[in-house]
């Protein structure tokens, strides 16, 4: 086999509703989420050599995350030629990184999705549609809908997808530059409040409500802008069809556009 590479695109996604059910034996939290993919992409450049054995080698253009076993694309990699039976290959990742980082837009769960779905292309999909979900599912909560994009229902964790009509509409974000909240957090504190007996009702986002008492980051954007809802676990903000001025010590992008489709290749060569 000589030597192959593929470019895939990973695009961000926002929730536009994300409602926290009850907790699950297995520590995560079943939710119900209308999630939308953006035209903010991550861009990844996979390549791979035959070799005595696996050896995966991530760089890019982030300081702000790993490039060793931490990173959920060298997780995604490693899973992928676990199942695959075959590990001799040396497996080269740039990563070119233009989603914030711990933003509640799915950076790093985009980035495995496209690792699983780019490896695949490059060996001639051994893996069908449904596998590839099926690996997808052992890494994370988001990664099934990075797959396959477009809007859907997620149910369950957020790896059970429910195809809904697209719609075309403007998204705008905006994300305190110094600020990322994870995952684990943002569920830790909902829970608090939940069982506190205080009210969420007024909130799109279950998570929103979970945190934004403890941040006054977050006050600061839902003040200047009510009509504004956190995507994910934050800490980033969206509109849509409406645009953000400028916020001190705030990353901030408009005119971002719905998608109808998840990760993708733009070429192999």
């Amino acid at each position: 086999m000589e030597n192959k590479s593929v470019k895939i695109q990973c695009p961000a996604k926002i929730n536009l509703t994300l409602k926290v059910l009850n907790k699950r034996q297995d520590g995560f939290h079943n939710i119900e989420s209308i999630m939308q993919t953006i035209n903010l992409f991550d861009y990844l450049t996979i390549s791979i050599t035959p070799a005595e054995q696996l050896e995966i080698n991530l760089s890019g253009n982030s300081t702000e995350i790993p490039y060793n076993e931490k990173n959920l694309v060298y997780k995604a990699a490693k899973l992928f030629f676990e199942e695959f039976g075959n590990e001799n290959f040396l497996v080269n990742i740039f990563i070119e990184k233009n989603i914030p980082v711990a933003a509640g837009l799915a950076g790093g769960s985009t980035d495995a999705a496209g690792t699983l779905y780019g490896l695949n292309k490059l060996f001639a999909t051994p893996f069908n549609r449904q596998e590839l979900h099926n690996l997808c599912a052992k890494l994370g909560s988001d990664l099934n809908f990075c797959l396959e994009g477009g809007r859907q229902k997620t149910t369950g964790r957020g790896e059970i997808l429910e195809p809904l009509e697209f719609e075309e509409f403007n998204v705008s974000l905006i994300k305190p530059e110094n600020l990322g909240i994870s995952a684990k957090e943002a569920y830790t504190k909902f829970a608090a409040k939940k069982a506190a007996g205080l009210s969420n009702d007024s909130y799109v986002n279950d998570l929103e409500w979970g945190l934004i008492d403890d941040y006054l980051d977050l006050r600061i954007i839902k003040n200047l802008y009510p009509k504004s809802v956190m995507s994910g676990s934050g800490s980033t903000y969206y509109l849509v069809n409406s645009e953000f001025a400028e916020v001190d010590g705030c990353f901030i992008k408009n005119n971002l556009k719905a998608i109808p489709h998840g990760v993708r290749e733009i070429s192999t060569f």
